[in-house]
Formats: structure tokens, C-alpha cells, sequence
């Protein structure tokens, strides 16, 4: 029993047919015709065959035309195959209802036990009441048909033993039948807990036979009164303890006088008496398990039921159910975020960068597409060697050597124009008048005339509070004395070797 609080998005016990995220209008009404034939095609073909098998073992007949295997076999055989609903009852359940089998059983979806024996001691006093009031009745109407004669104790404890154990999967397959698929079947359909209990109770008491109208207004009762217990407490139990109990005493008595158990007779065929007995101890068991309910609280509502499987918002693609603007099964990332890692807000796709970087990556302000390298930064391509010359091509013996914009056109000893663009410069200058075997002196710029160019070879002298050259070295650096071979160990390296500008070997 469970004793905790139902929720209230839950379903009573008689619309546990929707619980199930398949749920189809056609479905309750499918499962209780393939319950009927099922049943009817079951119950046939076992009769059959134990006919048979009767038959071949010489076993006397019935007046039905069935045979007689005596009074404790026949009716044992009666309610297991009455017994058998109960699997068939679960299979529906099942694969048509398409939900829990245990859905049938309670709320819960399993069969309470300690619930079922709080039940059981409830019906304990209703069913002490019945047979003491039966016996101060005139007559012998209600005693099943039989003779008066003991049965004796071998046979009677026989009898006893085998409806002990048959009598309760008995009694719990026909509640399995009417209490619970009929009731959950009509459930689908109707709210009201008074409409549903109806159509089970009519069945069931049309199930016994039509005998007196006392005795069909007794199962009528019994029927309605199982249904809206079993719709309160959630569950079958108190109907099955009831009904274990009641046959379990009827088929007692009947059994504890000869050929009582042969007796034809039902409760449909019951007096008016008795079955007014039958129905106050019926009204008294039903006021005890609701102050037992009362007090233990048993869970009468279902869990929510659970959402169907795929059910995607509209728009999206089967068979997964989308967030709105999310591609595939997988879970996105927030807006504006790429792949599965985080992204730092305005970082490119797909690494986020550093400020500042170069190549693809956000280079810094005013810096020339696509190297942007910080200062001192050589940038992506390896610098030269430090302090190495550059090959060029050899200048003729006693020429001055051209700056980077050509060879000069002047002769040996000649002095570089000061109003040429591309002039020799004052590297060309200082090598065409040194003599031979001079030492050679520190060579600088050459400063520029008014008006002209700048010469290609040497960058004119920096002002004062003017910035670095265009290549990037400072004046003092150009301003170096160069050895005989065109180089200044002394020097130093340059900052930017990126914007080195080649030069020409000096020839002695």
C-alpha cells in the first residue's frame, strides 16, 4: 500500500486505459472484443480436449454431453479455465492497450499487497455475518442444491485444499475481466466514476446466469459496490479480497454436503432472503475498507501520465523533437556560438583569438592586410642572417658601385649626382674617391639636395621629433661606418630585419 499523496495531475483508476502515450479511441473497444473471443476460443478448445482425453479413459458422460471426471475434478477444472482469463486479461493490456500490464491492477502500477491484506481482514467480519444469519432462515433455497448428507472429512479437506487455491485466481480473473479492463474500457470514454461502474456491473451479473430477479440484483449490487471501491482505493484489491472470500464460502458450504459441488446452481439463482443478506454484508464490507481508507490513505491517482515519445513542436523535423531554431538530436549551444566548445563574445569562428593577432585573425588598427606583427615582432617569414651581405651583380673594375636604382652612368672617380633619383649615392661616392691602398673612412648619407628625390640606396637623415624610417631603422643605424667588405661587425642588428633593404657588395 502506499501510503505517500497521489498527484493531482494523476488519473483515477477507471481512465487508466489514457495512461498510455498510444492511447487510440478504437483501442478499448478492440481489446475487450479480442478479450471475449479469446476468452470463448480458450475455454472451448480445453473443454474439447479434456472431453477427449475423458472419452479415451472411459470416463461416464454428462447429461451436457461433457464427461465425469466427479465432482472435485469438474469443478476444479471450471475455475482454472475461468482462471486462465487472468493472463489473457494482461496480454490485452499489453499489446493493445499498449501500456504496463500492472496498470490494470492498481494506480500504481503493481499489485499492492499489504493493501490486499488490510482488505482480506475487512471482508473477515461481513463474511462471519453471512452464513450465521443464513442459518436462521426457513428453508434450504440458499444451500446450493445439495443433500443434507456430511460429506465426510477426507473428501470435505479435498475439496477444501483444491479451492484454496483455485478459488482466488478465480475470483481474481473475473475481477481482472470486470473491474478491470471493462471498468478502465468504459473509463476511456466516461469521467463520471457512475457511468463507468455500470456497463461491468450489468455484464457481470448477466455472467452468472439469469435466474431470479433477487438473485441478478444481488450481483448487480456486489458489481456496482466492487467498482466504486475499487475506483476510491485505486486498486482491485478490495474487490478481490470480497469476492475471494465470498466464493470461497459458498463453494465451502457446498462442499461439506454430498454432491454439493455437482449443484448447477449460481448466485443468480439466490432467494430473495438470502440475497438481502448477501447485500447488506456486501454494504457493511464496502463501510469498513472506506474507514480503512480514510485512515491508511491508499494511493488513488495515478503518476502523470507519461508524454508520448516523439512529439516534436510543429515545424520540426521527425524524429526528433526540436528546440525551436536548433538543427539535429543534440543539444545547441547558445546564440550566436559555434561547435561544442565556448566561445568568447566577438571571437571569430572557429578558435577564439587574442586581440592583436595575426594572418585570418583580427589584426590591430591601422596595420596593412594581412600582417599586422607587433613591434619587435620579425612576423611570419624567418629574418636573414644578421650582418650578411647580399650578391648582386659585379660592377666593371674601378666603377663605382649603383645604389638600388641602377648603375651609374658616370666614370671612374666620378661623383654621384646630387639631382638623380636613382643616383650611386653616397656609398658610390666614398668608393670612387678613395685611392688605392687608402684606408677607407666612415661612409654616411649623403644629404639631399633642395628638390630632389630621395635616393633609393640610402634614406635621407631624420629630423628632429621625425619617427623611424620607412624601413624601420633608426638614423644612427644608417650612419654606420661599413668595412672593405661592405659590412660593420660593430653594428648592430636591426629591430625589423623584415625591412632590411638589401645592398650591394662594394668591389675594391
Amino acid at each position: 500500500m502506499t501510503a505517500t499523496s497521489p498527484d493531482p495531475t494523476g488519473l483515477p483508476y477507471h481512465r487508466m486505459a489514457r495512461y498510455s502515450p498510444h492511447h487510440r479511441w478504437w483501442r478499448p473497444l478492440l481489446g475487450t472484443v479480442v478479450l471475449v473471443v479469446g476468452s470463448v476460443l480458450v475455454t472451448g478448445i480445453l473443454y474439447a480436449l479434456v472431453d477427449g482425453i475423458g472419452w479415451a479413459a472411459g470416463y461416464p458422460e454428462l447429461p451436457d454431453g461433457g464427461t465425469d471426471f466427479g465432482p472435485i475434478a469438474n469443478t476444479g477444472l471450471d475455475l482454472a479455465f475461468i482462471a486462465l482469463d487472468l493472463p489473457l486479461v494482461l496480454l490485452v493490456v499489453l499489446w493493445l492497450g499498449r501500456r504496463p500490464a500492472g496498470t490494470v491492477a492498481s494506480v500504481t502500477g503493481r499489485p499492492r499487497w499489504r493493501w490486499l491484506g488490510w482488505c482480506l481482514l475487512a471482508a473477515v467480519p461481513p463474511m462471519v455475518l453471512l452464513p450465521v444469519v443464513a442459518g436462521f432462515l426457513p428453508g434450504d433455497e440458499g444451500d446450493g442444491g445439495g443433500s443434507d448428507v456430511w460429506a465426510g472429512w477426507q473428501t470435505f479437506l479435498v475439496s477444501l485444499a483444491m479451492l484454496a487455491v483455485l478459488v482466488p485466481l478465480q475470483s481474481a480473473a473475473e475481477e481482472y475481466v470486470f473491474r478491470g479492463w471493462l471498468l478502465q474500457a468504459a473509463g476511456a470514454y466516461l469521467r463520471s466514476p457512475w457511468l463507468a461502474v455500470l456497463p461491468q456491473a450489468v455484464l457481470f451479473a448477466a455472467a452468472h446466469g439469469w435466474g431470479t430477479p433477487w438473485g441478478f440484483a444481488d450481483l448487480l449490487v456486489f458489481g456496482v459496490v466492487a467498482g466504486l471501491l475499487t475506483i476510491r482505493t485505486g486498486g482491485l484489491e478490495a474487490s478481490i479480497a470480497l469476492h475471494a472470500l465470498n466464493n470461497l464460502l459458498a463453494f465451502g458450504v457446498s462442499a461439506a454436503y454430498v454432491d454439493g459441488l455437482a449443484s448447477d446452481e449460481t448466485a443468480a439463482d439466490a432467494s430473495w432472503q438470502l440475497a438481502l443478506i448477501d447485500m447488506a454484508s456486501v454494504l457493511l464490507f464496502a463501510a469498513i475498507v472506506l474507514r480503512l481508507a480514510r485512515r491508511r490513505h491508499p494511493q488513488h491517482l495515478s503518476a502523470p501520465p507519461p508524454e508520448p515519445m516523439y512529439a516534436p513542436p510543429q515545424g520540426a523535423y521527425w524524429p526528433y523533437g526540436q528546440v525551436p531554431g536548433a538543427y539535429g538530436p543534440y543539444q545547441q549551444q547558445a546564440p550566436a556560438g559555434y561547435g561544442p566548445y565556448p566561445q568568447q563574445p566577438g571571437a571569430p569562428w572557429p578558435y577564439p583569438q587574442q586581440p592583436g593577432a595575426h594572418g585570418a585573425y583580427a589584426p590591430p588598427p591601422g596595420a596593412p592586410w594581412p600582417y599586422a606583427p607587433p613591434q619587435g615582432n620579425p612576423g611570419p617569414y624567418p629574418p636573414p642572417p644578421p650582418n650578411a651581405t647580399v650578391p648582386g651583380p659585379a660592377a666593371a673594375p674601378g666603377a663605382a658601385p649603383s645604389g638600388p636604382g641602377g648603375p651609374s652612368p658616370a666614370g671612374p672617380g666620378a661623383a654621384p649626382s646630387g639631382g638623380d633619383g636613382c643616383g650611386s649615392g653616397a656609398l658610390g661616392a666614398a668608393s670612387s674617391s678613395a685611392a688605392p691602398g687608402d684606408e677607407p673612412g666612415p661612409v654616411g648619407p649623403s644629404p639631399a639636395a633642395p628638390g630632389d628625390a630621395h635616393s633609393h640606396a640610402v634614406p635621407r637623415p631624420a629630423e628632429p621629433g621625425d619617427a623611424h624610417s620607412p624601413y624601420g631603422r633608426s638614423p644612427a643605424a644608417t650612419s654606420d661606418a661599413l668595412s672593405p667588405e661592405g659590412t660593420n661587425p660593430a653594428a648592430p642588428v636591426p629591430d625589423d630585419p623584415s625591412s632590411q633593404q638589401p645592398r650591394r657588395s662594394q668591389d675594391s
